[in-house]
């Protein structure tokens, strides 16, 4: 699995945690961590994924595939840097992620009406329009 051994030693190190406080923040014994150390063994999938999140690092960077800690979100996925802004803020807020997901399946009328209503209430917070009768 490449570099991980010293990639994780070194995280760990630069992290201030000893062998047993790491296999405590990853539920695992104290042993295992050190045969990590020493490539005596090497972690599953769920683990390196646990490791990167704690460490928060790209699997790529801890299994020594990549010298980048962690990709910038424009780099990744998407090209366009406000297209990657958009994404991550649709990923991260639970309302945002279901009005995205019903709009999948909405005709473009109902994307429409959508729209407007939601400049509608965008001006009423505002105070630029009045519900008072028609």
């Amino acid at each position: 699995m490449g570099d991980f051994q010293n990639v994780f030693k070194k995280l760990r190190k630069e992290h201030g945690y000893t062998q047993t406080q790491l296999a405590e923040k990853l539920q695992t014994s104290r042993s295992r961590i050190g045969m990590y150390e020493t490539g005596k063994r090497e972690p599953d999938m769920d683990m390196l994924k646990q490791i990167a999140d704690l460490f928060q690092v790209d699997i790529d960077y801890l299994t020594g595939r990549s010298e980048i800690p962690r990709k910038e979100l424009h780099t990744g996925y998407y090209l366009d840097p406000e297209t990657a802004e958009t994404a991550q803020a649709i990923s991260e807020n639970r309302e945002l992620r279901a009005l995205f997901d019903v709009s999948r399946d909405s005709s473009p009328e109902d994307l429409r009406a959508l729209h407007d209503m939601a400049l509608i209430l965008k001006r009423k917070e505002r105070g630029d329009y009045s519900d008072e009768g028609c």
